[in-house]
């Protein structure tokens, strides 16, 4: 089970093929006709809706370490409090390219945006796995 994004880039070099990760980082918000219990309930934590503010797609190499995620993330400018990952596999021992994840990159903020994010790991800012349920 992976339970941060040190166990995640573990499963990613034990892997056959080489992987590219994708990441989508959202920020939980709360709509214009919140009621009252839901603001309540958003203000410790709790339900709200989350907005993808900034994808993006890379080798394992280039963020072996979480914090250079986030220190990364930072210089956009975007605030987030999820960000979801996927990796996607090479084939005959050359990983995807950038190009190549582009598609799948958009597919996947687009079922972010629509709630549909079972398929992906959801971690906190401290690269902590994140149960959404």
């Amino acid at each position: 089970m992976i339970a941060s994004y040190a166990d995640l880039m573990q499963a990613v070099h034990e892997q056959d093929e080489p992987q590219r990760l994708l990441f989508v980082f959202c920020r939980a918000e709360l709509p214009d006709d919140a009621t009252e219990e839901e603001k309540a309930g958003f203000e410790q934590g709790e339900g709200g809706a989350l907005t993808p503010v900034i994808c993006v797609d890379k080798a394992p190499d280039e963020v072996d370490a979480f914090p250079a995620l986030v220190d990364e993330s930072r210089q956009t400018g975007q605030e987030w409090d999820v960000v979801f990952v996927a990796a996607m596999s090479g084939r005959g021992g050359t990983a995807p390219s950038s190009d190549e994840a582009q598609q799948p990159l958009t597919m996947m903020v687009e079922s972010v945006r629509l709630g549909h994010v079972g398929g992906y790991l959801p971690l906190d800012r401290n690269g902590q796995a994140v149960d959404l349920g």
